[in-house]
């Protein structure tokens, strides 16, 4: 009789099975899961309290350290995407009337200082066109003038494909008392970063890009001065669910019992856990060096082309994701459908200040290779001509 009330047929689309393409992604991310860390996720599910599932999140916890090259106690992985790494990282270091200096030369430097906004800061902007990066001496022109308590900065600026150099930094933001908050999101496992020498009090990635997992978990690590900035809060952070004293605990990073926070994606975290030991066993200098040396040919493949590189600086070209202007007279979208619908393949058009201005190629852990350089030049060529042949 119960069944006479319902109004709602069951959708036809769900009685159908489930079809989803076979593609190579080489957009800026997600990239492809490799076999091995998609088997993981697979694995049977635990409950997130159970001893198994606490020695997964340590196994976890060392691999970020190993990543990050950081001793940080205050070491663990967000349940959420690389957007919710950086709300959690701004909204536990910010209270309402903190000074922040945001370093804006891409969508990330603009995504951080609006959430910034949100949580009551006084924010100011330090600003470079898209393509360009920061030097310290505009660092510490924006320190002397703002007096900030955070410096945020982007290592991999994914929208603009800038490698943002980080050496000294670190030794100039707490000269001038603020901590260094860095993003490296599209940039981590493929160009190296040393949070403990460079002096990072934040950072952050996510698990999508070079380790290859799916999107749903984001390490993170704080330093002791800015864990001692998070004690020192005259006010709770205003989430609970990103709350990094409730996260410490439930990481084991505060020496205590482990009490219940949240139900975390057990089987992300068994992929997260996967794709960091896939990095370790790699090593950290040579999937650098893989990095590197398949830009580079990537690089040189599409001038050879005829395309133009947007990033003009060689030493700041992020070698996991590569920029090239739309070639004049092309629309973007019909180069990205093209190689989508005849090649199988992903790449993607410019987002935020490069939106409509350049083509984005992502090479990233497994999908950085010499074959998928290989295969993407290829279909660009065919591409090209495809483009030509249209606008006649």
């Amino acid at each position: 009789m119960a069944t006479s009330l319902l109004r709602i047929p069951p959708p036809q689309e769900l009685l159908r099975p489930l079809a989803v393409p076979d593609r190579l992604l080489l957009g800026p991310g997600p990239s492809n899961v490799h076999p091995r860390i998609r088997a993981a996720g697979g694995r049977q599910l635990l409950g997130h309290m159970h001893p198994e599932v606490l020695q997964v999140m340590d196994e976890i916890k060392a691999g970020i350290q190993y990543a990050f090259q950081t001793r940080n106690r205050l070491t663990l992985a967000i349940s959420g995407s690389g957007h919710c790494a950086m709300e959690a990282a701004l909204l536990n270091l910010l209270e309402p009337g903190d000074s922040v200096l945001v370093a804006i030369n891409g969508i990330w430097g603009e995504r951080a200082a609006d959430i910034a906004r949100r949580l009551g800061a006084n924010v100011y902007e330090l600003l470079k066109s898209p393509g360009k990066h920061f030097t310290p001496q505009d660092i510490e022109q924006g320190l002397v003038q703002h007096k900030p308590l955070v410096l945020f900065i982007t290592h991999g600026e994914s929208s603009t494909g800038v490698l943002q150099p980080l050496e000294g930094l670190g030794e100039l933001c707490h000269r001038h008392g603020c901590l260094l908050l860095v993003d490296a999101v599209a940039s981590l496992g493929g160009a190296p970063i040393f949070m403990d020498q460079q002096e990072i009090d934040v950072l952050y990635s996510g698990s999508q890009k070079v380790l290859n997992a799916p999107p749903g978990s984001a390490p993170i690590s704080f330093s002791e001065r800015a864990r001692e900035k998070l004690l020192r809060r005259k006010t709770k952070p205003p989430s609970f669910y990103l709350d990094m004293g409730w996260l410490g605990n439930y990481w084991g990073c505060d020496g205590e019992p482990r009490r219940y926070h949240h139900t975390a994606p057990i089987n992300s975290f068994f992929s997260l856990r996967e794709g960091l030991a896939v990095l370790a066993e790699l090593g950290l200098e040579s999937s650098w060096e893989t990095h590197r040396a398949n830009c580079t040919q990537l690089c040189q493949g599409l001038c050879d082309l005829g395309l133009e590189l947007f990033v003009e600086e060689e030493k700041v070209r992020l070698p996991t994701i590569t920029t090239v202007r739309v070639p004049e007279g092309c629309n973007w979208k019909d180069i990205t459908a093209f190689l989508m619908d005849k090649h199988g393949m992903e790449i993607a058009g410019g987002l935020g200040p490069t939106a409509g201005k350049v083509l984005r190629i992502g090479l990233m852990g497994c999908n950085s290779t010499r074959a998928n350089v290989d295969r993407v030049l290829r279909a660009l060529r065919d591409a090209l001509k495809h483009c030509q042949r249209s606008r006649l």
